[in-house]
């Protein structure tokens, strides 16, 4: 049961070169802390591991902010997301095996938050999770949208908080202020990522079994 076409990395291998591009720049202040953005689309990122087989959809590496890139890696149509100095330091970080029971899949984009000397400190990505008991047409499950909240170096790259779209009118503000208020001072493996703002259907879906 598939909730996102699967990514055909052994070809973008061929398709792409080796040198990853520079992130998109687009600014959004707000009190000395800023937004920028990059992509996680295919042809912004270098294909880091092909996929083994039809459920493996391998990993890919991205470029990111302040010397850090983005590693994506898909496996049995559930994907995690995490960041590094390079492929192996994003590979061996908690976020990395951190994903969640459903199908799921992100969307490109990943939002950068920035402190007042423009160093990344958190990065926010919206998430897509199959919601097997809300069956759409087709009997095909309905998906259900989060933003996840992930702290960055110094220390642990992990999820820090999980951002309803639904339940949170302004989830992206929302999100914003969960990465501005907790992502520094979170400790990956002593506190645990939870649900910022109005809680819903998909940080239900999202919290362990």
């Amino acid at each position: 049961m598939q909730v996102s076409p699967m990514r055909l990395l052994p070809a973008l291998a061929v398709l792409f070169p080796i040198t990853l591009p520079v992130a998109l720049a687009t600014p959004a202040k707000a009190e000395g802390v800023s937004s920028v953005y990059s992509s996680t689309a295919p042809k912004a990122c270098k294909v880091a591991r092909p996929g083994g087989a039809p459920e493996d959809s391998g990993e890919w590496l991205c470029p990111g902010q302040g010397g850090l890139v983005v590693r994506v890696s898909e496996m049995d149509l559930r994907q995690t997301v995490s960041v590094g100095r390079n492929y192996k330091d994003a590979k061996d970080q908690p976020a990395a095996s951190a994903s969640f029971g459903p199908f799921n899949s992100t969307t490109d984009t990943v939002e950068w938050r920035l402190d007042s000397a423009g160093k990344p400190f958190a990065i926010i990505q919206r998430w897509h999770l199959a919601d097997n008991d809300d069956l759409g047409k087709g009997g095909q499950p309905t998906t259900k949208q989060m933003l996840v909240v992930t702290r960055l170096p110094p220390g642990a790259v992990c999820h820090v908080a999980y951002v309803d779209v639904a339940a949170n009118r302004n989830a992206n503000e929302v999100a914003r202020q969960a990465a501005d208020e907790l992502a520094r001072g979170f400790s990956c493996g002593k506190d645990k990522p939870r649900p910022f703002g109005t809680a819903g259907r998909a940080t239900a879906l999202a919290a362990p079994n």
